[in-house]
């Protein structure tokens, strides 16, 4: 590598990284993956007197710490005990202190989704009647602010730092073993693995942070480290760690042992280094999959192997694609990078290609789920703009195949052409004249020497880039990186935002309950999934006049389509949590399809009551889903 080559390197680098900081500059900080989707008393709720406890419904199970739910008096004092914890499913709840003054009270929240993702807000009710309240709700924000930036940025910074470590050795062992020795190819691994090692250590003192207090004295405390320490998160972080030091002693021995071999001895390390990399490489990449998206939701089970298969093929792809680009470009004259390694990396990017599409399209019906959630949130804008760049990046690749086509053909398998001869004559009449310069000065001679091999090294590389095919095939490798460079952005953004299938049932069960005006007649639709087959679909309440006493409820079970359809068994429940009243259970009667009906259901008292709804679509497949309702 020339000495001009290393600044050329990080210049290229810090340019990767000004566009990735530009595309997310104006970002703001991850939606939250859960939704509280009830509270009891509800948001704005009058209540005689003062209830026992808070309690809290997630469209998802959340993780609970110390302060998490909080509910304080109109002064701004405590009236909780502080005693958080779940109290079934995914409500949860803070009791109370007795004795509570009228006045109006604010309950705040800040708890982790099970996606790894902070969830925060407020809202207010009031006991006996509201009053002025020195508490404000506004600005409750979940991972904002500085630290907030800081965590996504190490969040990018981790995921080009895997695709360059792994990507990059995947080229040297897979397609060009040659290339163990070049400096610029050693270097580009390396920084791979400086940038994820030091992104992972910073995610993980910022982690704390980041999910509470959002400020920068909490970065080393090291009660809130023990504490995420403890979490899914903090675990996944460090086993990160711990591969990474297996991931050293992989790139130790690439770029030692194994570049000190004989060609043909390399041979007998190459399956070592191809087994033993790509167990530390899934190791590495199943660290991301057991603490986000892939964790939680619907089948995590296949999720998070698919998911790992999904980065591995990314990092082969976009980190094999950037090792290829700076050895075109900055590989020594002397090792150029031959046509059968471009030809093999040509392989195992399309491999990789047809390795994303299967899994993305399994990922994508996993996040989205309705064709609606694809413009309608932003998982779903953002994931169409990632398939239109990953089409054109494969439009640009299929550029590249053929530049290595011809070059494969025209048989010109080194990057440099042979110098001309140099005749005799005119040879030892070079020396005898950088003999007669030197004056047998050892130090004069030597520096001439060095001045000849630069030149020799510069007509070489001026003979290498000359060849039409090897440009041709350099500028859309090229443009292939810059494109890649963007949809590793929008990779990133993807993985924190919120999935549009959660976006969905999350709006669709916050909805609050319509009461028509005329006659008083409550609506609730809850979707459902049973998890078999035939098992998705929407159930609608509508319980008429929703107030004290005798009511008519009627039941109807809907697929996706809107189409009705009829299953084994449909179960409705009344609890009336503040109360300990309940659950008061209903079995309607079978009307039609798709339609069940039940008269005189008996609603003893008013308040905010929980609708639970147990739906069976086979002897074995069935799912209760609820939701909060002011009935009375």
């Amino acid at each position: 590598m020339t000495a001009t080559a290393a600044p050329r390197v990080r210049a290229l680098a810090l340019l990767l990284l000004a566009v990735v900081c530009a595309l997310f500059a104006s970002a703001g900080p991850a939606s939250a993956h859960a939704a509280l989707t009830g509270s009891d008393p509800r948001q704005g709720a009058v209540v005689d007197k003062a209830p026992g406890q808070i309690a809290l419904t997630f469209s998802e199970e959340v993780s609970l710490s110390d302060d998490s739910l909080r509910v304080l008096g109109p002064k701004g004092e405590r009236a909780d005990t502080g005693e958080a914890g779940s109290i079934g499913g995914t409500t949860y709840g803070v009791r109370l202190h007795a004795g509570l003054p009228d006045g109006t009270y604010t309950v705040t929240y800040q708890v982790v989704s099970a996606d790894s993702h902070p969830v925060a807000g407020a809202f207010t009710f009031s006991i006996g009647a509201p009053s002025e309240t020195s508490v404000s709700v506004s600005g409750t924000e979940a991972g904002g602010g500085v630290i907030g930036w800081l965590y996504g940025f190490g969040r990018y910074m981790s995921y080009a730092g895997f695709i360059l470590l792994a990507g990059g050795a995947a080229f040297v062992v897979a397609c060009w073993p040659r290339g163990s020795g070049v400096r610029v190819v050693q270097r580009l691994v390396v920084s791979g693995w400086v940038a994820l090692t030091a992104a992972t250590l910073a995610l993980l003192l910022l982690r704390g942070s980041y999910t509470r207090s959002g400020g920068m004295g909490d970065v080393f405390d090291l009660d809130l480290l023990g504490e995420v320490l403890q979490t899914k998160t903090g675990a996944a972080l460090v086993s990160r760690l711990l591969l990474l030091a297996a991931a050293a002693l992989f790139v130790a021995v690439l770029f030692g042992a194994y570049d000190k071999r004989e060609d043909e001895e390399k041979k007998d390390l190459t399956f070592g280094l191809a087994v033993g990399g790509t167990v530390v490489a899934a190791g590495l990449a199943a660290s991301w999959a057991m603490a986000e998206h892939a964790s939680s939701g619907l089948q995590p089970g296949i999720a998070m192997p698919v998911d790992v298969l999904h980065l591995l093929a990314v990092a082969a792809w976009l980190g094999g694609l950037s090792a290829l680009l700076v050895s075109l470009r900055w590989a020594p004259a002397d090792t150029p990078v031959d046509a059968s390694a471009v030809r093999r990396f040509s392989n195992v990017a399309l491999g990789s290609v047809l390795t994303l599409v299967a899994t993305g399209t399994y990922q994508a019906w996993r996040q989205v789920g309705y064709w609606s959630a694809l413009t309608g949130t932003r998982y779903g804008q953002l994931l169409l703009v990632k398939i239109g760049l990953v089409a054109l990046l494969v439009g640009v690749a299929w550029i590249s195949r053929r530049w290595t086509r011809q070059l494969a053909e025209t048989g010109q398998a080194e990057a440099v052409r042979e110098p001309e001869p140099v005749a005799a004559g005119s040879e030892g009449s070079a020396a005898k004249a950088e003999g007669a310069a030197s004056g047998d000065d050892p130090r004069r001679a030597a520096q001439l020497a060095r001045q000849r091999a630069a030149v020799d090294a510069a007509r070489q590389k001026r003979l290498r880039d000359a060849d039409p095919l090897r440009h041709g095939l350099r500028r859309s490798v090229l443009a292939e990186a810059g494109i890649a460079v963007v949809v590793l952005a929008v990779t990133t953004a993807l993985t924190a935002a919120e999935p549009g299938r959660t976006a969905q049932d999350a709006k669709s069960a916050t909805s609050a309950a319509v009461s028509d005006s005329a006659t008083g007649a409550l609506t609730l639709e809850m979707p459902f999934d049973t998890g078999g087959e035939d098992g998705k679909g929407v159930v609608r309440l509508d319980i008429d006049p929703a107030r004290v006493g005798g009511n008519d409820m009627h039941v109807y079970v809907e697929r996706p389509n809107g189409r009705a359809f009829d299953i084994p068994e449909v179960k409705v429940a009344f609890t009336l949590e503040s109360e300990d009243i309940g659950p008061l259970p209903v079995v309607p009667d079978h009307i039609t399809t798709g339609h069940w009906s039940a008269s005189g259901v008996q609603i003893p008292m008013a308040g905010t009551w929980r609708v639970a709804v147990t739906v069976r679509t086979s002897d074995i497949d069935q799912v209760t889903v609820s939701k909060n309702a002011q009935i009375g």
